[in-house]
Protein backbone atom coordinates (compact mmCIF):
# COMPACT_ATOMS: atom_id res chain seq x y z
CA UNK A 1 0.00 0.00 0.00
CA UNK A 2 1.20 3.45 -0.56
CA UNK A 3 2.46 5.04 2.53
CA UNK A 4 4.17 8.25 3.03
CA UNK A 5 7.55 5.87 3.79
CA UNK A 6 6.57 4.72 -0.38
CA UNK A 7 5.79 7.91 -1.45
CA UNK A 8 9.34 9.43 -0.52
CA UNK A 9 10.80 6.12 -2.60
CA UNK A 10 9.24 7.18 -5.78
CA UNK A 11 11.45 8.21 -8.24
CA UNK A 12 8.83 9.30 -11.21
CA UNK A 13 6.17 11.98 -11.08
CA UNK A 14 3.04 11.39 -9.66
CA UNK A 15 -0.05 13.85 -10.17
CA UNK A 16 -3.58 13.60 -8.95
CA UNK A 17 -6.53 14.44 -10.69
CA UNK A 18 -4.86 14.64 -13.98
CA UNK A 19 -6.82 15.97 -17.11
CA UNK A 20 -5.84 13.40 -19.51
CA UNK A 21 -6.40 15.00 -22.91
CA UNK A 22 -2.76 16.64 -23.35
CA UNK A 23 -1.94 13.14 -22.84
CA UNK A 24 -4.32 11.51 -26.25
CA UNK A 25 -3.87 12.07 -29.90
CA UNK A 26 -7.26 13.58 -30.13
CA UNK A 27 -6.57 15.76 -27.54
CA UNK A 28 -9.84 15.25 -25.62
CA UNK A 29 -10.96 13.57 -21.93
CA UNK A 30 -11.72 14.19 -18.56
CA UNK A 31 -9.11 13.30 -15.67
CA UNK A 32 -7.46 10.35 -14.28
CA UNK A 33 -7.75 10.18 -9.88
CA UNK A 34 -4.13 9.19 -10.69
CA UNK A 35 -1.26 9.68 -12.97
CA UNK A 36 2.11 7.91 -12.66
CA UNK A 37 5.02 8.98 -15.49
CA UNK A 38 8.00 6.06 -13.73
CA UNK A 39 11.54 6.89 -13.61
CA UNK A 40 12.82 3.48 -14.94
CA UNK A 41 11.61 -0.19 -15.03
CA UNK A 42 12.63 -0.43 -11.64
CA UNK A 43 10.72 2.38 -10.46
CA UNK A 44 7.73 1.31 -12.49
CA UNK A 45 7.86 -1.83 -10.94
CA UNK A 46 8.41 -0.70 -7.03
CA UNK A 47 5.05 1.75 -8.00
CA UNK A 48 2.70 -1.09 -9.19
CA UNK A 49 3.97 -2.75 -5.66
CA UNK A 50 2.43 0.13 -3.52
CA UNK A 51 -0.83 -0.09 -5.10
CA UNK A 52 -3.81 -1.70 -3.87
CA UNK A 53 -4.57 -5.74 -5.14
CA UNK A 54 -7.65 -4.52 -7.34
CA UNK A 55 -6.68 -1.03 -8.51
CA UNK A 56 -8.12 -0.14 -12.40
CA UNK A 57 -5.03 0.22 -13.85
CA UNK A 58 -4.66 1.72 -17.61
CA UNK A 59 -1.39 1.97 -19.99
CA UNK A 60 -1.21 4.62 -21.47
CA UNK A 61 1.97 5.83 -24.39
CA UNK A 62 1.66 8.72 -26.82
CA UNK A 63 -2.37 7.81 -26.40
CA UNK A 64 -3.51 7.34 -30.07
CA UNK A 65 -5.81 4.31 -30.91
CA UNK A 66 -7.24 5.81 -27.55
CA UNK A 67 -10.56 7.82 -26.71
CA UNK A 68 -11.06 8.67 -23.04
CA UNK A 69 -14.57 9.45 -22.07
CA UNK A 70 -15.17 12.91 -20.62
CA UNK A 71 -16.07 11.47 -17.63
CA UNK A 72 -12.17 10.82 -16.91
CA UNK A 73 -10.96 7.43 -15.49
CA UNK A 74 -11.14 6.08 -12.24
CA UNK A 75 -7.69 4.35 -10.85
CA UNK A 76 -4.35 4.67 -11.76
CA UNK A 77 -2.83 5.49 -15.70
CA UNK A 78 0.85 5.17 -16.40
CA UNK A 79 2.08 6.95 -18.51
CA UNK A 80 4.74 5.43 -20.37
CA UNK A 81 5.96 7.97 -23.00
CA UNK A 82 9.48 9.56 -22.41
CA UNK A 83 9.71 7.02 -19.65
CA UNK A 84 10.68 3.41 -20.93
CA UNK A 85 12.34 4.55 -23.59
CA UNK A 86 16.13 2.64 -23.57
CA UNK A 87 16.88 0.89 -26.94
CA UNK A 88 20.15 -1.91 -27.42
CA UNK A 89 21.47 -3.25 -30.00
CA UNK A 90 21.99 -7.17 -29.17
CA UNK A 91 23.99 -9.70 -30.85
CA UNK A 92 22.31 -12.04 -33.74
CA UNK A 93 20.51 -9.46 -34.94
CA UNK A 94 18.68 -8.34 -32.13
CA UNK A 95 17.39 -4.94 -30.87
CA UNK A 96 15.60 -5.12 -27.01
CA UNK A 97 13.35 -1.39 -26.99
CA UNK A 98 11.17 -0.87 -23.80
CA UNK A 99 7.75 -0.12 -24.14
CA UNK A 100 8.06 3.85 -24.10
CA UNK A 101 9.55 3.93 -27.29
CA UNK A 102 8.07 5.57 -30.11
CA UNK A 103 7.47 2.64 -33.09
CA UNK A 104 8.89 5.70 -35.78
CA UNK A 105 12.21 5.99 -33.39
CA UNK A 106 12.82 1.47 -33.48
CA UNK A 107 12.18 1.83 -37.09
CA UNK A 108 14.87 4.75 -37.51
CA UNK A 109 17.12 2.85 -34.70
CA UNK A 110 17.18 -0.73 -36.59
CA UNK A 111 18.24 1.29 -40.14
CA UNK A 112 21.01 2.78 -38.39
CA UNK A 113 22.01 -0.70 -37.54
CA UNK A 114 21.50 -2.01 -40.87
CA UNK A 115 19.09 -4.29 -39.81
CA UNK A 116 15.45 -5.14 -41.80
CA UNK A 117 12.25 -5.92 -41.44
CA UNK A 118 10.32 -3.48 -38.99
CA UNK A 119 10.76 -0.48 -41.49
CA UNK A 120 6.60 -0.37 -41.41
CA UNK A 121 6.61 0.12 -37.55
CA UNK A 122 7.64 4.22 -38.95
CA UNK A 123 3.74 4.22 -39.96
CA UNK A 124 2.15 3.48 -36.45
CA UNK A 125 2.13 6.57 -34.44
CA UNK A 126 2.50 5.21 -30.87
CA UNK A 127 4.61 3.41 -28.87
CA UNK A 128 5.90 -0.06 -28.71
CA UNK A 129 3.91 -0.64 -25.53
CA UNK A 130 0.12 0.13 -27.82
CA UNK A 131 1.83 -2.05 -30.60
CA UNK A 132 2.57 -5.40 -28.57
CA UNK A 133 -0.75 -4.81 -26.90
CA UNK A 134 -2.76 -4.46 -30.03
CA UNK A 135 -0.56 -6.21 -32.79
CA UNK A 136 -0.26 -2.84 -34.42
CA UNK A 137 0.83 -2.80 -38.50
CA UNK A 138 0.72 -0.81 -41.21
CA UNK A 139 1.54 -1.57 -44.91
CA UNK A 140 1.44 -5.23 -44.84
CA UNK A 141 3.31 -5.40 -41.57
CA UNK A 142 2.31 -6.41 -38.11
CA UNK A 143 4.14 -5.64 -34.93
CA UNK A 144 4.74 -9.92 -33.72
CA UNK A 145 5.94 -11.14 -37.03
CA UNK A 146 9.32 -9.68 -35.49
CA UNK A 147 9.06 -10.47 -31.63
CA UNK A 148 10.99 -12.93 -29.98
CA UNK A 149 10.45 -12.09 -26.54
CA UNK A 150 8.59 -9.65 -24.57
CA UNK A 151 9.32 -8.80 -20.53
CA UNK A 152 6.02 -7.97 -18.48
CA UNK A 153 5.30 -7.11 -15.22
CA UNK A 154 2.18 -7.93 -13.03
CA UNK A 155 0.24 -6.07 -10.17
CA UNK A 156 2.43 -6.90 -7.64
CA UNK A 157 5.54 -4.93 -9.80
CA UNK A 158 7.19 -8.98 -10.32
CA UNK A 159 9.35 -8.87 -13.76
CA UNK A 160 8.59 -11.78 -16.34
CA UNK A 161 10.07 -12.88 -19.45
CA UNK A 162 8.02 -14.67 -21.89
CA UNK A 163 8.47 -16.10 -25.53
CA UNK A 164 6.13 -14.95 -28.42
CA UNK A 165 4.85 -18.31 -28.89
CA UNK A 166 2.83 -18.00 -24.92
CA UNK A 167 0.24 -15.14 -26.87
CA UNK A 168 -2.22 -15.96 -28.95
CA UNK A 169 -1.66 -13.25 -31.90
CA UNK A 170 -4.15 -12.49 -35.37
CA UNK A 171 -5.03 -9.39 -36.71
CA UNK A 172 -5.36 -6.45 -34.56
CA UNK A 173 -5.51 -8.68 -31.20
CA UNK A 174 -3.36 -9.99 -28.97
CA UNK A 175 -4.66 -12.73 -25.66
CA UNK A 176 -2.64 -12.58 -23.05
CA UNK A 177 -2.19 -15.72 -21.40
CA UNK A 178 -2.33 -13.68 -17.38
CA UNK A 179 -2.69 -10.46 -15.89
CA UNK A 180 0.40 -8.86 -17.23
CA UNK A 181 1.69 -5.40 -18.98
CA UNK A 182 4.22 -5.13 -21.00
CA UNK A 183 7.47 -3.13 -20.61
CA UNK A 184 10.09 -4.44 -23.26
CA UNK A 185 10.56 -6.94 -26.56
CA UNK A 186 13.02 -7.96 -27.97
CA UNK A 187 12.88 -8.28 -31.63
CA UNK A 188 14.90 -10.76 -34.15
CA UNK A 189 15.62 -9.12 -37.63
CA UNK A 190 17.46 -9.58 -40.64
CA UNK A 191 20.70 -8.03 -41.75
CA UNK A 192 20.38 -5.35 -44.65
CA UNK A 193 21.01 -2.25 -46.50
CA UNK A 194 20.38 0.76 -43.87
CA UNK A 195 20.45 3.19 -46.20
CA UNK A 196 17.99 1.26 -48.32
CA UNK A 197 15.88 0.73 -45.10
CA UNK A 198 15.98 4.45 -44.58
CA UNK A 199 14.72 5.07 -47.68
CA UNK A 200 11.97 2.79 -47.44
CA UNK A 201 11.10 4.48 -44.24
CA UNK A 202 11.00 8.19 -46.02
CA UNK A 203 8.74 6.53 -48.46
CA UNK A 204 6.19 5.47 -46.37
CA UNK A 205 5.92 8.08 -44.62
CA UNK A 206 5.62 10.43 -48.00
CA UNK A 207 2.81 7.76 -48.86
CA UNK A 208 1.27 8.75 -45.22
CA UNK A 209 1.67 12.24 -45.57
CA UNK A 210 -0.17 12.22 -48.86
CA UNK A 211 -2.99 9.06 -47.70
CA UNK A 212 -4.06 10.48 -44.77
CA UNK A 213 -4.58 13.23 -42.53
CA UNK A 214 -1.25 14.89 -40.66
CA UNK A 215 -0.82 17.84 -38.68
CA UNK A 216 -4.29 17.42 -37.22
CA UNK A 217 -6.33 16.03 -33.93
CA UNK A 218 -7.11 11.97 -34.94
CA UNK A 219 -6.07 8.62 -33.02
CA UNK A 220 -5.08 6.79 -36.48
CA UNK A 221 -7.29 4.35 -38.08
CA UNK A 222 -10.90 4.25 -36.09
CA UNK A 223 -11.69 1.14 -37.29
CA UNK A 224 -10.83 -2.38 -38.48
CA UNK A 225 -10.58 -3.16 -41.72
CA UNK A 226 -13.07 -6.21 -42.05
CA UNK A 227 -11.86 -9.22 -43.89
CA UNK A 228 -11.45 -8.60 -47.87
CA UNK A 229 -12.59 -4.96 -47.42
CA UNK A 230 -11.14 -1.66 -46.11
CA UNK A 231 -12.95 0.26 -43.67
CA UNK A 232 -12.32 3.69 -45.69
CA UNK A 233 -13.41 2.25 -48.49
CA UNK A 234 -17.36 1.38 -46.82
CA UNK A 235 -17.34 4.74 -44.83
CA UNK A 236 -16.72 6.40 -48.19
CA UNK A 237 -19.05 4.29 -49.86
CA UNK A 238 -21.71 5.17 -47.43
CA UNK A 239 -21.52 8.92 -48.23
CA UNK A 240 -19.92 9.62 -44.78
CA UNK A 241 -16.54 11.45 -45.62
CA UNK A 242 -16.92 15.26 -43.89
CA UNK A 243 -19.86 14.01 -41.71
CA UNK A 244 -19.85 15.91 -38.86
CA UNK A 245 -21.06 15.64 -34.95
CA UNK A 246 -20.40 18.86 -33.05
CA UNK A 247 -16.14 19.47 -33.38
CA UNK A 248 -15.95 15.79 -34.66
CA UNK A 249 -16.14 15.16 -38.37
CA UNK A 250 -14.78 12.19 -41.10
CA UNK A 251 -11.62 13.19 -42.71
CA UNK A 252 -12.33 14.07 -46.36
CA UNK A 253 -9.09 12.78 -47.03
CA UNK A 254 -9.20 9.20 -45.26
CA UNK A 255 -12.28 8.09 -44.21
CA UNK A 256 -10.88 5.97 -41.97
CA UNK A 257 -10.14 8.66 -39.81
CA UNK A 258 -12.28 11.18 -37.46
CA UNK A 259 -10.50 14.08 -36.57
CA UNK A 260 -11.22 16.39 -33.65
CA UNK A 261 -11.88 19.92 -35.74
CA UNK A 262 -10.94 22.05 -32.26
CA UNK A 263 -13.61 21.67 -29.93
CA UNK A 264 -14.91 18.09 -30.23
CA UNK A 265 -16.01 16.23 -27.12
CA UNK A 266 -15.04 12.70 -26.78
CA UNK A 267 -18.66 12.56 -26.85
CA UNK A 268 -19.14 13.92 -30.09
CA UNK A 269 -16.11 11.34 -31.33
CA UNK A 270 -17.85 8.27 -29.73
CA UNK A 271 -21.36 9.43 -31.00
CA UNK A 272 -19.70 9.87 -34.47
CA UNK A 273 -18.18 6.33 -34.37
CA UNK A 274 -21.37 4.64 -34.11
CA UNK A 275 -23.22 6.77 -36.23
CA UNK A 276 -20.30 5.81 -39.18
CA UNK A 277 -20.82 1.80 -37.76
CA UNK A 278 -24.86 2.09 -37.88
CA UNK A 279 -24.87 3.79 -41.58
CA UNK A 280 -22.40 1.50 -43.02
CA UNK A 281 -24.54 -1.44 -41.05
CA UNK A 282 -27.70 -0.49 -42.57
CA UNK A 283 -26.49 -0.06 -46.46
CA UNK A 284 -23.53 -3.01 -46.53
CA UNK A 285 -24.56 -5.44 -43.72
CA UNK A 286 -21.11 -4.72 -42.59
CA UNK A 287 -20.62 -4.14 -38.89
CA UNK A 288 -17.49 -1.97 -38.45
CA UNK A 289 -15.21 -3.25 -34.98
CA UNK A 290 -13.11 -0.39 -33.87
CA UNK A 291 -9.52 0.08 -33.45
CA UNK A 292 -9.40 2.56 -31.37
CA UNK A 293 -9.87 1.95 -27.54
CA UNK A 294 -13.11 3.84 -25.74
CA UNK A 295 -12.32 3.85 -21.98
CA UNK A 296 -13.20 6.06 -19.32
CA UNK A 297 -17.02 6.98 -18.02
CA UNK A 298 -18.99 9.52 -19.79
CA UNK A 299 -19.29 12.75 -17.96
CA UNK A 300 -22.59 12.00 -16.59
CA UNK A 301 -21.43 9.36 -14.39
CA UNK A 302 -19.25 11.81 -12.56
CA UNK A 303 -20.25 11.57 -8.77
Amino acid sequence: MMTAENLQMLRGELRHHEPLARYTSWRVGGTADQLYKPADLDDLAFFLSTLPPKEPLLWLGLGSNLLVRDGGVRGTVIALSGALNEMTLLPDNRIRAEAGVACAKLARFAADANLTGCEFLAGIPGTLGGALAMNAGAWGGETWTCVETVETLDRRGRRHLREADEYQVAYRSVITPVEEWFTAATFRLTPGDGQAGKARIRELLAERAERQPTGVASCGSVFRNPPGDHAGRLVEAAGLKGHRIGGAQVSEKHANFILNTGDATAADLEALIHHVQATVEARFGVHLEPEVRMVGEPLEGRA
